[in-house]
């Protein structure tokens, strides 16, 4: 009866990882062709600070989840408990990990504030700056949500963008643009930036990010608790196989 369990548990582990290994080499194939595309596709992403990083992020996943794939098939086919271990090992690093992130998350929350926000961008804003992360990721968000500021557009008063623009009420990525036109003109570039409302985005970021967001922090959370299920299951079937192997 103890053969027959860990002859399952070997086939029932080398499945649920072959999957991962099939999750991750699906990621690394979309992250290399964005970077590799020579249709052009890789200009677009690098235009946006906010996609580039998203690319890198993808490519990442995808390594770890092909590398764990791949441990957890070997250790389990193979029955090797150096593989074993050394995929106990990472799931048991990847969950210390996510807990130290949670944990972090909930002790410095106090700095994901309105308040907190603003004043960043009063200090730090520069305005037309793709050289400069913290701006140009700004201007990413603020382009991508339709939104000016954190609260709205009267952020940028008394702040190091108006020191550097005097004559500019907000920066450009403030400014509506054509829908018509692909959002690639401007609807009345220079009555916005003189700090006409009807030719501006008026609604703050922060508004608009936890609106978009709203919808997705429930499924957020559900993912979050069948990963960190899967974690622990994939923790207790690795050590139970490595126990089991003679």
């Amino acid at each position: 009866m103890e053969g027959d369990c860990l002859s399952c548990m070997k086939y029932l582990m080398f499945i649920f990882n072959f999957f991962i290994f099939l999750g991750g080499s699906f990621l690394l194939g979309v992250g290399l062709w964005v970077l590799l595309d020579p249709m052009g596709f890789r200009e677009i992403v690098a235009a946006n600070p906010l996609l580039f990083t998203g690319v890198y992020i993808i490519l990442a996943l995808g390594g770890l989840l092909f590398l764990l794939g791949f441990l957890g098939c070997c250790g389990a086919i193979r029955e090797n408990k150096c593989l074993l271990l050394f995929f106990f090992m990472l799931i048991l690093f990847i969950f210390l990990t996510e807990l130290a992130a949670a944990i972090l998350a909930f002790l410095f929350r106090e700095h994901l504030t309105r308040e907190y926000f603003t004043r960043e961008l009063k200090r730090h804003y520069q305005g037309h700056n793709n050289t400069d992360v913290f701006t140009s990721t700004w201007n990413a968000i603020m382009t991508t949500f339709d939104c000016c500021g954190v609260s709205s557009p009267e952020d940028f008063e008394e702040s190091l963008f108006r020191l550097i623009s005097p004559r500019k009420a907000v920066p450009e990525a403030c400014c509506q643009r054509n829908r018509f036109l692909g959002d690639v003109e401007h609807v009345s570039l220079e009555q916005c930036l003189s700090g006409t409302m009807a030719f501006r985005h008026n609604k703050g970021c922060y508004s608009a990010v936890v609106d978009y967001f709203e919808t997705y922090i429930y499924m957020a959370g559900a993912l979050a608790i069948v990963v960190l299920t899967i974690e622990l299951f994939a923790m207790v079937f690795a050590m139970c196989l490595f126990r089991g192997i003679e």
